[in-house]
C-alpha cells in the first residue's frame, strides 16, 4: 500500500463521517446562500474543528465563491480542499539536520508516545542515521522495558537507568554517548503524567536545561503526542504543554480509528502548532510523516 493510500485508509472514518455528512448536506441545496454556509460551519464544528476555525474556513469560502462567481453548491468540495490544504501547510518538516539532533518526545500516558519513538527511530534509522534513545520516563519500570523492546526492534542504541532515576540524568548519558559515538539523533522518552501537574513540568523544565546546556547549537525537536480519539481534549492537552514548555510539532496518533480527524487544523490554525506526524495504523510503516495537500486530499476523496 502506497503512503497516499495509507493516509486515504487511516482516514476512512473521518471521511464517512464528517465529510459524508457536507457532502449530502450540499447535495440538499439548488443554491449557494447563507443557510448553507450556517449548515457548513455547524457540521465542521461538530467536526471537530473548532468554533474559530470553522468560522475562518467559512469566511474563506464565501470569499472563493464571490470571486469565482459559483452558483453550484456541487462545485464547494474542491474549494473546500484547497482551503483546508492551505490552513494546514507550513512547518510540518522535522528540523534534525545537525549531528547530533535531539528530539524530546512529550504525552500524557495512553496517547501511544513510546511506540511513536520507535516507529520514528526505525524510520530515521532506516534513512541511515544512527539514532540513541534515551529512557527518560524513569516513573515506569514498563515504560523502560517498552523502549528497549523498541530498540531491538529498530536496531538502535538505548540510554537507561533504573526505575526511578533522575530523567534529566539519563538525557545527560544519552547526550554524552551520543557525542562519544557520533550519533546523528537523540530521541528522549519522557514521563506521561498527567499534563497540569506541576511536578511534570518542572522536570521538562529540568530536561530542557540540560539540552540547552549541553547541546546549545543542536537542533531540537519537542514533539507532543497526542490520541485523535479524545477530539477537543486534545487540543486543550496541546494548549496546556505550549505554555509550560513549548512545542515544535504534533504527532498526532489514533486516526484511523476515530471520526474525530478535523482536530488536526484545530490544532494547527487554533494554536499555530504544526503536525508533524500522523499514526494511521499499528503497524511500524504507519507513522506518517504529515503532507498538508495529501491529508486534504484524502479527506475528500471518494472511496471507491
Amino acid at each position: 500500500m502506497g503512503l497516499f493510500s495509507k493516509i486515504k485508509e487511516g482516514l476512512k472514518k473521518t471521511r464517512k463521517s464528517v465529510m459524508g455528512q457536507i457532502d449530502s448536506m450540499l447535495r440538499s441545496y439548488t443554491k449557494i446562500d447563507e443557510a448553507l454556509f450556517e449548515d457548513l460551519e455547524e457540521l465542521l464544528v461538530m467536526g471537530d474543528v473548532g468554533v474559530a476555525t470553522a468560522e475562518r474556513i467559512c469566511e474563506e469560502l464565501r470569499l472563493c465563491v464571490k470571486q469565482n462567481s459559483v452558483t453550484n453548491p456541487a462545485l464547494i468540495n474542491s474549494y473546500l480542499q484547497d482551503i483546508i490544504a492551505k490552513m494546514l501547510e507550513g512547518g510540518e518538516e522535522l528540523h534534525i539536520s545537525t549531528q547530533p539532533s535531539i528530539i524530546l518526545v512529550i504525552g500524557v500516558n495512553g496517547v501511544g508516545k513510546t511506540t511513536t519513538i520507535g516507529k520514528l527511530a526505525k524510520q530515521l534509522s532506516d534513512q541511515g542515521k544512527r539514532v540513541i534513545l534515551a529512557a527518560a520516563d524513569t516513573f515506569r519500570a514498563a515504560a523502560i522495558d517498552q523502549l528497549d523492546i523498541w530498540a531491538q526492534r529498530s536496531g538502535c542504541e538505548i540510554v537507561k537507568q533504573n526505575e526511578g532515576s533522575d530523567p534529566a540524568a539519563v538525557i545527560f548519558d544519552a547526550i554524552a554517548a551520543a557525542r562519544a559515538r557520533n550519533a546523528d539523533v537523540i530521541i528522549c522518552d519522557t514521563a506521561g503524567r498527567l499534563h497540569n501537574k506541576k511536578h511534570l513540568m518542572d522536570e521538562l523544565a529540568k530536561i530542557n536545561r540540560v539540552i540547552d546546556r549541553e547541546l546549545p547549537d543542536a537542533d531540537k525537536e519537542k514533539l507532543l503526542v497526542l490520541d485523535a480519539t479524545t477530539g477537543q481534549n486534545a487540543v486543550n492537552q496541546a494548549e496546556q504543554f505550549r505554555e509550560a514548555t513549548g512545542i515544535t510539532g504534533i504527532v498526532l496518533t489514533k486516526l484511523d480509528g476515530t471520526a474525530k480527524g478535523g482536530v488536526v487544523l484545530a490544532i494547527k490554525e487554533g494554536l499555530g502548532i504544526p503536525v508533524k506526524y500522523i499514526g494511521v495504523g499499528e503497524k511500524i510503516d504507519d507513522l506518517q510523516p504529515f503532507d498538508a495537500q495529501d491529508f486534504a486530499r484524502a479527506l475528500f476523496e471518494k472511496t471507491e
